[in-house]
């Protein structure tokens, strides 16, 4: 039997790889600013983090700087870098299974929401997920814990240890702490094992089988 009622998901190295899609558009950007970037696996930095963030601290760039950033990488990622991803192994037919199960599904992600619904409809998966809730636009709601925070203020019907949140990146677990819910960090994605440990997430899984077993309640006692 499942222990966890509402189950947190990001999507950004959680439930796909978008590493193609992220880099390469973060590349266009940089290019773009007169900045030369040839080797994308230094943009994997890119992946989870709200964007606004990652430019000011990678780049130095000061606010207006990163604006223009952010609207030269939604110029290519909202015309290919959202499809240039890929699903991981199994999470479709983990959904599926949680879903059966009565769970209720949220994407919890830093990703601007229109992007993500679209990301979701085209592998179609957006059918297990009750809601999805991303940033804004404008880059508000931006935090992963004030995202987290907006989905349990949605469902406050449930206590808090109804929850988890499942993610690959320390934001993703330092939300989660922040929010007083349980957390999972995933090792397969592009948080590493001393990121995600240093942020102290309830557990830390290696693959989506050892995912799966604890959000259905197997080889853990809560």
């Amino acid at each position: 039997m499942a222990s966890y009622k509402v189950i947190l998901f990001d999507l950004d190295g959680t439930l796909s790889d978008p590493k193609v899609g992220i880099t390469k558009s973060v590349q266009y950007a940089l290019h773009q600013m007169n900045i030369v970037e040839r080797d994308i696996d230094r943009l994997k930095c890119f992946i989870g983090p709200p964007l606004h963030l990652s430019f000011a601290e990678y780049y130095n760039f000061d606010e207006a700087y990163t604006e223009k950033a952010i609207d030269l990488y939604r110029e290519r990622f909202t015309e290919v870098g959202m499809f240039e991803n890929e699903l991981y192994s199994n999470i479709p037919l983990l959904l599926k299974t949680l879903e059966e199960q009565g769970i209720t599904l949220v994407v919890a992600t830093s990703k601007p929401t229109v992007f993500a619904k679209q990301i979701l409809k085209y592998f179609n998966i957006d059918q297990y997920f009750k809601l999805i809730v991303g940033s804004n636009l404008d880059g508000t709601r931006s935090s992963k814990t004030e995202i987290i925070q907006y989905i349990l203020d949605k469902y406050n019907e449930h206590k808090l240890s109804d929850f988890i949140m499942v993610g690959d990146r320390k934001h993703d677990i330092i939300g989660a702490r922040n929010t007083g819910i349980d957390s999972i960090g995933v090792t397969y994605g592009y948080g590493s094992f001393e990121e995600l440990s240093h942020s102290n997430p309830t557990h830390i899984v290696n693959n989506v089988n050892q995912l799966k077993d604890i959000l259905m309640g197997s080889n853990v006692t809560k």
